[in-house]
C-alpha cells in the first residue's frame, strides 16, 4: 500500500481578469451602446456556457498557479511558504475543493479538515455552545465526536461564561479562539491550515503553536501556509517554496526558508562615500556588515562583523567611535564604542579600518539598521554620523525555545549559565 496521502500533478489555477481600456472620459451614444452591447453579449455567452463572468471591455488570463507538482507522505507536516501573491492559499483552496482547479491531478487519500479562513461557518444569531455543533458538523465531525471534544474546546477556547451568547456579541479574540479551536479539535487525515498562528493576541498566538505542535507529534498529516520562519522551521518536515505560481524549492524547512530569505534582500549592507578633500575633517567613508548568510541575513546567534573605515587628513587624539544598532521602529538596542585608549586608531593620517565583531549576536528576529557618531575627547569634537546605514535582518532558523520568539519577551537575548541546588 502507498504511504503517499496527497498527490499533486501539474496543478494550475487559471483566473479571468476584466479590464476597462477606455480611457477618455467623453464619448459618444453610439460609442457606448457599442461597447455595452458587447459586453452584454459576452456575458450571456459566458453565463450559458457555465463560465465565470468578467468585469470589464478586455480580459486577461492571469495564472496563479502553473504546473505545480509535489506529493506528501501519511503523517508529514509539510510547510509552504512564499511571498504576498505566490499562490500559498490559492494552493490549499484547491486542495480544499473550494476552488476548482483548471488543469492537473490532485489525488487526497483521507478526510480532510480545512482551516482556510477563522470563523467561517459561524452564525451571528446563534450561540456559541450552538455554533460549536455547528461549525463542527460543517468541517466534518459527527455529533458524537463535538460532545466527546466540547469540554476541550470550550476550555481551548476560554469563553465558557459566554457559551450561551450569540457570537455576534463576542469580541474578536473571543470569536477568533473559538472559531480556532474548533477546527484544531478535529482529528482528520489532512489538516489544512492557513495563517491561523497569525491570528488573536501574544498569549493566544503561543497556545495555537503548542496546538499545531501536538497535531504535528500525533502523525497527522498537515500543510500549512505561514510567513513565521521559525514556526515553519520548527513545526515542519519538509517546506515548499512557491513563487509566482511555481513551486522553485522543495526540501528540509531550514534550506527552503534560507533560500525564501536569501532572495528578501533588506537593503545595501555597504555604506560608502567619496572622502571630501575640503572638508579636511575626519570622515566615515565605508561601513560593511558581514551577515552569517548572503543579502544581508543573519542567523541567530551567530558572529557578525561590522567593518568601518575612515579617512583622515591628519592623526587625531583621543578619537572616538561608537555605533547603535537600531531597530525598524527607531529604538536603540545595542550600543558598541570604541575609544583611542582601548585600541588605538588614527593616529597616522591616512585610511584606517576598524572591525568590530560580535562573537553571537543574539538579537530577537527582525529588521534592523545602524547609526554611527564619531569623533573625540579631550577636547571634545565631533567629527560625523550616520543614520539608517547598512540594514540587514536577523531570523532564527534553528528553533531554541519557543518563548523566545515572542516580540512581548524582548528584543535582546542574553546568554547566560544557570545553576541549581536543593537544600
Amino acid at each position: 500500500m502507498s504511504n503517499k496521502i496527497i498527490t499533486v500533478d501539474k496543478l494550475a489555477k487559471r483566473y479571468l481578469v476584466g479590464h476597462n481600456t477606455q480611457t477618455n472620459s467623453y464619448q459618444s451614444l453610439r460609442e457606448t451602446l457599442v461597447k455595452h452591447g458587447r459586453g452584454l453579449v459576452r456575458k450571456t455567452l459566458d453565463m450559458a456556457r457555465g463560465r465565470q463572468i468578467i468585469q470589464g471591455d478586455e480580459v486577461e488570463e492571469f495564472w496563479a498557479l502553473k504546473n505545480v507538482s509535489f506529493e506528501v507522505e501519511r503523517g508529514e507536516v509539510l510547510g509552504i511558504i512564499g511571498r504576498n501573491g505566490a499562490g500559498k492559499s490559492t494552493l490549499l483552496k484547491v486542495l480544499s475543493r473550494i476552488t476548482e482547479l483548471t488543469e492537473g491531478r490532485i489525488e487526497l487519500n483521507g478526510r480532510v479538515a480545512s482551516l482556510l479562513e477563522v470563523g467561517t461557518g459561524f452564525h451571528p444569531e446563534l450561540s456559541g455552545r450552538e455554533n460549536i455543533f455547528l461549525n463542527g458538523a460543517i468541517l466534518g465531525m459527527k455529533r458524537s465526536e463535538i460532545e466527546a471534544k466540547f469540554d476541550e474546546i470550550v476550555d481551548f477556547a476560554e469563553v465558557e461564561k459566554f457559551l450561551d451568547t450569540p457570537v455576534k456579541r463576542y469580541s474578536s479574540g473571543m470569536y477568533v479562539r473559538l472559531a480556532f479551536a474548533v477546527a484544531a479539535h478535529l482529528e482528520p487525515d489532512i489538516l489544512i491550515i492557513d495563517e491561523v498562528l497569525a491570528v488573536g493576541d501574544v498569549v493566544f498566538q503561543k497556545k495555537c503553536l503548542g496546538k499545531m505542535k501536538s497535531v504535528a507529534k500525533s502523525g497527522r498529516t498537515a500543510l500549512f501556509v505561514s510567513h513565521n520562519m521559525q514556526t515553519v522551521t520548527g513545526l515542519t518536515d519538509r517546506a515548499i517554496l512557491l513563487d509566482a505560481g511555481r513551486v522553485v524549492a522543495n526540501g528540509p524547512p531550514t534550506e527552503v526558508v534560507e533560500q525564501y530569505l536569501s532572495n528578501q534582500a533588506v537593503g545595501d549592507a555597504v555604506y560608502e562615500q567619496t572622502y571630501d578633500q575640503d572638508s579636511n575633517q575626519p570622515q566615515i567613508t565605508r561601513v560593511e556588515v558581514c551577515t552569517s548568510n548572503p543579502n544581508n541575513l543573519h542567523q541567530f546567534g551567530k558572529p557578525m562583523t561590522v567593518a568601518i573605515e575612515v579617512t583622515t587628513p591628519d592623526k587625531v587624539s583621543n578619537s572616538a567611535i561608537s555605533f547603535q544598532i537600531m531597530t525598524s521602529s527607531h529604538q536603540p538596542v545595542v550600543h558598541v564604542l570604541n575609544l583611542d585608549s582601548e585600541v588605538p586608531m588614527l593616529r597616522t593620517p591616512g585610511l584606517h579600518r576598524l572591525v568590530c565583531t560580535f562573537p553571537s549576536l543574539r538579537l530577537y528576529p527582525g529588521h534592523y539598521y545602524l547609526r554611527f557618531h564619531f569623533g573625540a575627547s579631550e577636547p571634545r569634537r565631533v567629527f560625523d554620523g550616520l543614520d539608517e546605514v547598512c540594514p540587514f535582518e536577523v531570523t532564527q532558523l534553528e528553533e531554541l525555545r519557543d518563548f523566545y520568539w515572542y516580540p512581548d519577551n524582548g528584543i535582546y537575548v542574553e546568554e547566560v549559565e544557570w545553576n541549581s541546588e536543593s537544600k
